[in-house]
């Protein structure tokens, strides 16, 4: 009874929403965004019920003496300061935006970085086990465009930083993006439907 149920549900609620895109001003539409801002709010508490995961996770490394639990401990400290200290004053406030630049966007760029040396490192590596043009082609893009970005301290290569690393930028990897969005938007259209039809049932059990 509470796989029909739920089903049911499912379906109903999936075009619903889907029909108050198609039919403005009606009380469809109401109710969509009304369901919309539910979602918002589940969201939200996913996003509390993972935070607590994460802190649960550490608490018992830190109980256990596990290898790494200063990292944990350190981990569980800054995000307490940070709950407590945005729950106080805000997210405007100038403390919370020194902090998000001085520490979040750093480790941010420091992230990508690393993201750009292992990609060199992987296509090295591919380049080894399998010879073949795509893998030259990717290895030289990839160099290319990091020669392009790195700060020297003569300043940047004339026509690599200028002309090759903006082509390279604005016309493959932009298309190359689009590409995978389109991907990710008809899966997800899929995905949908397949939803709405009774066909997958992420929300039962098997």
């Amino acid at each position: 009874m509470r796989k029909p149920l739920a089903t049911a549900i499912a379906i109903a609620i999936g075009l619903i929403v889907l029909l108050g895109y198609f039919l403005p001003g009606t009380l469809l539409f109401e109710i969509r965004l009304e369901l919309v801002h539910w979602a918002v709010i589940l969201t939200g508490v996913a996003v509390l019920v993972g935070v607590f995961n994460l802190f649960s996770v550490h608490v018992e490394k830190i109980r256990n003496r596990q290898k790494g639990n200063v990292y944990s401990l350190f981990l569980i400290a800054t995000l307490l300061f940070s709950f407590l200290f945005g729950l106080a004053f805000g997210p405007d406030h100038v403390t919370i935006r020194l902090l998000f630049e001085a520490v979040v966007i750093p480790v941010e760029a420091s992230l990508m970085a690393i993201l750009a040396v292992t990609l060199i490192y992987a296509s090295i590596r591919l380049l080894r086990k399998r010879l073949d043009l795509m893998t030259v082609i990717f290895l030289a893009t990839a160099f290319l465009v990091l020669l392009g970005t790195a700060p020297f301290p003569f300043g940047e290569i004339p026509i690599l930083g200028s002309l090759i690393r903006p082509m390279i930028v604005n016309v493959p990897a932009v298309a190359g993006a689009r590409g995978i969005m389109l991907g990710v938007a008809l899966g997800t259209l899929t995905t949908g439907l397949r939803i709405l039809l009774g066909a997958d049932r992420p929300y039962g059990s098997n």
